[in-house]
């Protein structure tokens, strides 16, 4: 099991030697190449990296001239706030938490974590990444630094990568401990406050609300008899949790529709002939990863009851069955020994028949979706960007998943950021609801689908990341291919329902 997020080059020791390198070229161009498919627009700018990346000198190191990569941590809070500190060196800017990258940084993305570690006192397991981002940068700019004589460095150029995390631990915000030497205050700022324009437009088009969620993905596999399915991980450093047992499972990937896809994903990486159609969420697990960071996990029980020793095994040591009364003696963390016992305390007479039926509660993801239609009652449908999360080259409402808001109100905003269109939300007027559950065994969701008669301005495309055109469709000639409970809702909207559900 991996953490979400770009992994650390594999080093030529581990940290018990203390020998760490820094971020190789490859790491590098890496991030950049992934953030100009996301933002095509903005290779010119990025033209002078581009060169740094090419060049012979170490675009890492401080002494790098005429420019050389440093990295700043976007910490957001609950309240959709972003935490900036006073820096003494720029003569009082303020700025997100951030600076060089130092020779023990493994990654970027781990620079950024020490900075705002040393800047404001807040360690990586007080944050997490987010599941929009994975660990990649939300932004890359170029900054022009004046000579500093004191230093003896003349004017050069800063290649600033920032990376977003959520505070995992809320209460650290009242707990925030400043670097006096270059720090003298601190302050959150929300999304239309922050002095980037590249960062705060990228803030404002995006999803991030602060509230943590998984963005990894683990199964907990028993026969419905008492025993469970444990994986030995490889003893490798840049493993997780290496030479450990662990539960089977890893780290969200950008092309994941689902926590689902990602732990069906994992499994055919990691063992090839495990088949377990009856994967349901069952619980949210915490771990560390590899740099650190606090990891959510959601955990998917599956029962199977085939010999491991059959399987072909493509990650790891061994696969094997243990009771929970075997759980003491194996190198195990806290948390999972507890998620087994919790799962075989909940099980009911087990034995050779089938697994009793269980009706836990289990969160229902909501979403929010337009239904707008023009004067000759044709519907507005977005095509979704190749490289989106969900439904890429495929038609679909304006939408948008609530987050700590009322239905319309999400509505409101997310037609705004994604389209331009304002509406009143005195307007809006329920339509339809589609409950649905994408493959057996996934997330349900339930979709509300609203609609107006009246708003202002021209479908524009806000997002060109997520959405590459607006266009108006008659609801008999729909294009495809479409987002099926898109389809579905059109369909339930023309025959007057109120109400469908697919996929149950």
């Amino acid at each position: 099991m991996r953490p979400a997020g770009p992994l650390p080059p594999p080093p030529s020791a581990s940290r018990n030697c203390e020998v760490t390198l820094p971020p190789t070229r490859s790491h590098i161009r890496e991030l950049v190449t992934s953030y100009l498919k996301h933002h095509p627009g903005e290779q010119a700018a990025l033209a002078n990296l581009l060169g740094a990346l090419e060049a012979e000198a170490d675009p890492t190191v401080r002494a790098t001239l005429p420019g050389h990569v440093t990295c700043s941590a976007i910490v957001i809070d609950q309240d959709r706030r972003v935490l900036h500190i006073h820096h003494k060196a720029s003569g009082g800017l303020v700025l997100a938490p951030g600076g060089h990258v130092d020779a023990e940084d493994r990654t970027l993305l781990e620079a950024a974590l020490r900075e705002v570690h040393e800047e404001a006192g807040i360690p990586p397991a007080a944050l997490c990444t987010t599941a929009e981002f994975l660990g990649a940068p939300i932004d890359i700019t170029v900054h022009d630094i004046e000579a500093g004589p004191a230093k003896g460095e003349p004017a050069h150029q800063h290649y600033d990568f920032r990376f977003v995390f959520y505070l995992a631990d809320a209460d650290v915000s009242a707990r925030i401990a400043l670097q006096t030497e270059e720090v003298s205050g601190a302050e959150w700022r929300p999304f239309d406050q922050i002095s980037s324009p590249t960062l705060r437009d990228k803030l404002l088009a995006s999803r991030l609300d602060g509230r943590v969620e998984p963005v990894n993905a683990s199964a907990l596999v028993h026969d419905g008899a008492g025993r469970y399915l444990l994986h030995l991980r490889d003893n490798y450093p840049d493993i997780w949790e290496p030479g450990a047992f662990a539960l089977l499972g890893g780290g969200r990937e950008p092309g994941d529709l689902s926590l689902e896809d990602t732990v069906r994903r994992e499994l055919a990486e990691e063992v090839f002939g495990l088949e377990i159609t009856d994967l349901e969420p069952y619980a949210v697990d915490q771990a560390t990863g590899v740099d650190g960071l606090a990891v959510p996990i959601q955990v998917f029980a599956g029962r199977w009851r085939g010999d491991p020793d059959a399987l072909e095994l493509r990650e790891g040591v061994l696969l094997r069955w243990f009771t929970p009364d075997d759980l003491p003696r194996l190198r195990l963390s806290p948390s999972t020994i507890d998620l087994v016992r919790q799962h075989a305390a909940q099980q009911i007479a087990p034995g050779p028949g089938p697994a009793p039926a269980t009706h836990a509660a289990v969160l229902n993801v909501l979403g929010v979706h337009l239904y707008l239609e023009d004067d000759e009652g044709r519907v507005l449908l977005g095509l979704r960007h190749p490289d989106s999360a969900f439904a890429g080259d495929t038609w679909h409402f304006p939408a948008g998943h609530c987050a700590q808001e009322p239905a319309v109100a999400c509505l409101v905003r997310e037609t705004l950021e994604e389209t331009g269109l304002v509406i009143d939300p005195t307007d809006v007027e329920y339509a339809h609801a589609v409950h649905l559950v994408d493959s057996p065994g996934a997330q349900p969701r339930l979709g509300l689908v609203f609609r107006t008669r009246r708003w202002k301005g021209t479908p524009e495309v806000r997002e060109p990341d997520k959405c590459l055109a607006w266009k108006w469709w008659h609801p008999e000639e729909l294009p495809e291919p479409i987002v099926p409970y898109t389809r579905a809702a059109i369909d339930g909207i023309a025959a007057g329902r109120l109400y469908t559900e697919l996929g149950w």
